[in-house]
């Protein structure tokens, strides 16, 4: 057993760590350590004195790099997009660092640099700060064409099923379109036109972006980018044929394909391309279109699967559609005519009181002996913006005639009947039609229901933390597509990632996977005195919750880990 022996040499106390032995049955020490005078005991005992933390962001930038790898994204894109200098980083190193800072810190091009640092996406990719300038990226992007975006999202598309084992059985198509803040004048932009935002910006340009992604677990197939005063049924017909070429490839030949788009893409033509296409399809009818089957009381329609379907009702029937006898279901959804009954009642009552302000201003105006008087046009016009609203004008009948002096009178009323009738045929009802005349009522709501993720994934892209489209620091049509081409992958990453999650019971919402994620640190700390050219490092994660360990553990990114 070693032991601590003090000796005195020349008056002063050293310390040794030693070891004794019986050699021969004599006492022999075996094994000696200087140790050194008791101020150097204290140094040791006190331990290393730490110079520095460093702290650096771990958790979601190693899950995300953890699936850009497993589709092997990088090689997919230099592959399409070679680049002639092998100096530097490839065209898809920076299009990565592009979608992964998407994924987790939306930037410009100029801050990506200070951004990235702060992570350890240099210990993971091996790039410096110093090569991701502004200038380096649009270089970069300046080299990727339309025909390279398409090869490039077809093959990751097939890498996707193929390595996570996507379920294409059920896809859904949607568009939407984001407002940017390109100036008026810049005349360069084709894509970026004012149309009708479905965000209310219509004051400024917008872009257009439609998308097929997958019903197991949201993951994009395919994006296509188009000018933003496009109509739905324009987009959907100029874009049908690659979406049918799409599912081909990634499905290798499959037919038994069910497509669900939304009312907004329905024409004679658009179905007959889906027909042709030997697709499978569900969508939805406008329903001021069909009073008939409006008219339909919840009376006549069987409640469905209570376990599947909570308080939804459905009266199935035939009916041509679009020149094609079709199937289609009449739903009540009691949840949705609850929602709609409480909005159109707060918009009734601002209608009433904004009405009420104006019938009493008109008065007060033909009162005064003095002043600006109120003017049939103009009270006629205020009126209009008053009720300009969905079914404001069906419910309300709003007058302007000339009182005394010529000057405007308002009489108005709400037209009780009209409510009622509202209530019993419009609100909470949704009409569908399929050419899956095989299929329960439950399986053809539960389809189209099923719109809803593609939904989800629009508004994921419009958030403004993480994953958001915007900001578009661009304005070329060229540097669009590729901006648009990059936000998508960062999409694919992310649902890839959520769903890799939901496939180990943890179901979180995109936005709270990474910020939970982006919570784990990689905490480094430099141990020595100012003298030292290495000090010694010790590296650790930063203190985890139960949520965060086991996220962590179903993603594997122990691998991730300093030495």
């Amino acid at each position: 057993m070693a032991s601590l022996a003090k000796k005195i040499i020349r008056g002063k106390p050293y310390y040794y760590l030693r070891e004794c032995k019986r050699v021969d049955g004599k006492p022999k020490i075996v094994w000696q350590q200087y140790l050194g005078t008791p101020a150097d005991l204290v140094r040791r005992l006190a331990g290393p004195v730490p110079q520095k933390a460093v702290v650096r962001e771990f958790g979601a930038s190693a899950a995300c790099v953890d699936i850009a790898r497993q589709l092997d994204l990088v090689a997919v894109i230099d592959r399409h997009v070679p680049k002639r200098d092998s100096r530097g980083p490839s065209v898809g190193q920076y299009l990565l660092l592009a979608a992964l800072n998407r994924c987790l810190a939306p930037r410009s091009k100029a801050r990506i640099g200070a951004w990235y640092d702060q992570t350890v996406l240099p210990r993971l990719l091996g790039m410096r700060a110093s090569q991701l300038s502004s200038q380096r990226f649009w270089d970069n992007m300046s080299r990727v064409d339309e025909d390279a975006i398409v090869a490039i999202e077809r093959d990751l598309a097939q890498a996707a099923v193929a390595h996570f084992g996507l379920d294409l059985r059920c896809l859904l198509f949607d568009a939407t379109n984001f407002f940017t803040f390109i100036d008026s004048f810049n005349h360069r932009p084709t894509l970026l036109q004012r149309g009708h935002s479905k965000e209310g910006r219509d004051n400024l340009r917008i872009l257009g972006l439609a998308l097929l992604v997958t019903a197991d677990g949201d993951v994009p197939l395919l994006h296509h980018t188009y000018a933003g005063n496009q109509h739905d049924a324009t987009t959907f017909g100029e874009v049908f044929q690659t979406i049918a070429g799409r599912c081909r490839e990634v499905s290798q030949g499959a037919s038994d394909i069910t497509l669900v788009f939304d009312k907004g893409n329905n024409s004679k033509e658009n179905l007959a391309m889906v027909e042709d296409a030997k697709m499978h399809f569900i969508g939805s009818l406008v329903p001021t279109h069909h009073p008939k089957l409006l008219a339909i009381g919840r009376g006549k329609m069987r409640r469905l699967d209570k376990a599947q379907l909570p308080a939804v009702w459905s009266y199935r029937t035939t009916k041509e559609v679009f020149g094609i006898k079709r199937t289609v279901l009449v739903t009540f959804n009691r949840p949705l005519f609850q929602a709609q009954l409480k909005t159109l009642r707060r918009e009734i009552n601002k209608r009433r009181r904004k009405l009420d302000r104006l019938q009493t201003s008109l008065v007060h105006s033909a009162q005064r002996t003095s002043g600006k008087k109120a003017t049939l046009a103009g009270a006629r016009k205020r009126v209009t913006a008053i009720l300009n609203g969905r079914h404001m004008k069906e419910l309300f009948v709003a007058s302007i005639h000339p009182g005394g002096r010529e000057l405007p009178r308002l009489k108005w009323r709400f037209k009780v009947k009209a409510w009622q009738q509202l209530q019993r045929t419009l609100l909470g009802k949704t009409i569908l039609f399929t050419d899956r005349n095989e299929w329960t009522d439950e399986q053809i709501v539960r389809g189209y229901r099923s719109q809803s993720h593609v939904e989800s994934a629009f508004r994921s892209m419009k958030d403004p933390r993480y994953l958001t489209f915007r900001p578009v620091h661009h304005w070329t049509d060229q540097k669009l597509r590729v901006h648009a081409l990059y936000c998508v992958l960062a999409l694919t990453i992310l649902s890839l990632l959520r769903r890799k999650l939901a496939q180990a019971k943890i179901s979180v919402s995109l936005a709270r996977m990474v910020e939970r994620l982006a919570d784990v640190r990689e905490v480094t700390v430099l141990f020595g005195d100012a003298k030292a050219r290495s000090p010694r490092a010790n590296t650790v994660l930063s203190d985890l919750d139960a949520e965060q360990r086991k996220m962590l553990d179903a993603l594997g990114l122990a691998q991730f880990r300093a030495p």
